[in-house]
C-alpha cells in the first residue's frame, strides 16, 4: 500500500487538487504496478506564513 504525502501552500482549487491525486495515483499505478485502490495520499496545504525559505516566511514575499 503505497502512502504519498504531499505539502503544498494553500490556495489550489479543489478541481486542481483532484486533478493532482489522480495523475499521482496513475503514475504510482503505472510504475510501481499497484492497483489504483490501494494507492493513499495525504494533502498537507500550509498556510504561506508556516512555510520559510532562506530565513523568510513566504508570507513575507
Amino acid at each position: 500500500m503505497p502512502l504519498v504525502h504531499i505539502d503544498l501552500l494553500e490556495g489550489r482549487s479543489e478541481e486542481q487538487l483532484k486533478a493532482l491525486v489522480k495523475d499521482v495515483t496513475e503514475a504510482i499505478s503505472k510504475d510501481a504496478n499497484v492497483p489504483a485502490e490501494r494507492i493513499h495520499i495525504v494533502l498537507n496545504e500550509m498556510k504561506p506564513n508556516r512555510y520559510s525559505v532562506g530565513g523568510t516566511l513566504n508570507s513575507d514575499k
